[in-house]
């Protein structure tokens, strides 16, 4: 009976872990699918779940129809910008919240976190009319501005974690062979950190390369428009270019496919060695 209930129990999971696995993967397979569709059969009905005509149309549509050659350029900038500016500031907070003693030390780190639970759509109308009194509308600073705003609470607390697991002994060691704190710092807990700090960076350029509410509003200018807002605004008044707007997210999806892939291994790595402390 027990063993019964134990081949039931694996039968169950393997199932739900199937349907999960499909649910996940399915619309990604339908989307590569779609992009590589001849333009006459986009439209079958009933449709194909495997194309009887294969064709690169649409990805050549992309380019030459909507110049996503200019969208991924401003997505790059931006994701790259936010990534640099997020590690610059969040690791000095992170090396803050973990080593030294203030007050009310454990109120702004709630804060922090209550920050990156605030929904956006709260702040966009006001930072819109800040941005524009700066000048900062349609220029890539107002693009990475919002990113890091978005990006850093997350690295903060990512980075606190790694840490707090690196030994206090290796800095007091290098105080005392005359290392100032702050030598102490980029020379010992710096690279020591690598492994979180480069979990850190990819999360954020993912997160930057993502993100749509900022740079929906902030952008006017269809030359200065991301990838996600750049897809967004395909469709026309009559039409909706399926094919196209598949390609183009196909090919905005395969560099952070890569980037993951790629680093998969420093990224388990980082955010394992900071989930345990000691």
């Amino acid at each position: 009976m027990q063993k019964a209930r134990k081949i039931a129990g694996k039968a169950v999971y393997i199932l739900l872990l199937a349907v999960f696995i499909v649910v996940m993967v399915f619309p990604f397979y339908w989307l590569v699918l779609t992009s590589f569709k001849d333009p006459r059969d986009i439209s079958l009905m009933p449709t194909e779940l495997w194309p009887s005509r294969f064709s690169l149309k649409f990805f050549i549509y992309a380019f030459t129809e909507h110049h996503l050659e200019v969208y991924l350029l401003n997505s790059v900038v931006v994701a790259l910008g936010a990534m640099g500016l997020t590690i610059l500031f969040a690791f000095p907070a992170a090396y803050a919240f973990s080593r030294i003693r203030f007050k009310f030390k454990k109120f702004w780190r709630n804060v922090i976190l209550l920050a990156n639970m605030f929904p956006i759509i709260a702040v966009v109308t006001p930072m819109f009319i800040i941005f524009r009194k700066m000048h900062l509308i349609n220029t890539y600073w107002g693009l990475i501005v919002p990113s890091v705003i978005i990006t850093l609470p997350m690295a903060i607390w990512t980075l606190q974690a790694f840490i707090d697991t690196l030994p206090k002994d290796l800095e007091e060691a290098a105080q005392i062979d005359g290392c100032s704190r702050f030598q102490a710092v980029i020379r010992i807990i710096f690279p020591l950190a690598a492994p979180g700090i480069f979990t850190t960076a990819i999360i954020a350029f993912i997160t930057a390369w993502n993100e749509f509410m900022f740079a929906l509003i902030l952008v006017t200018k269809d030359s200065m428009r991301t990838v996600p807002v750049a897809i967004s605004m395909f469709p026309g008044q009559y039409t909706v270019p399926w094919g196209d707007m598949a390609a183009a997210s196909v090919i905005a999806t395969v560099p952070i496919v890569l980037v993951v892939l790629i680093a998969q291994k420093w990224i388990v790595s980082g955010l394992t060695s900071g989930a345990v402390k000691g």
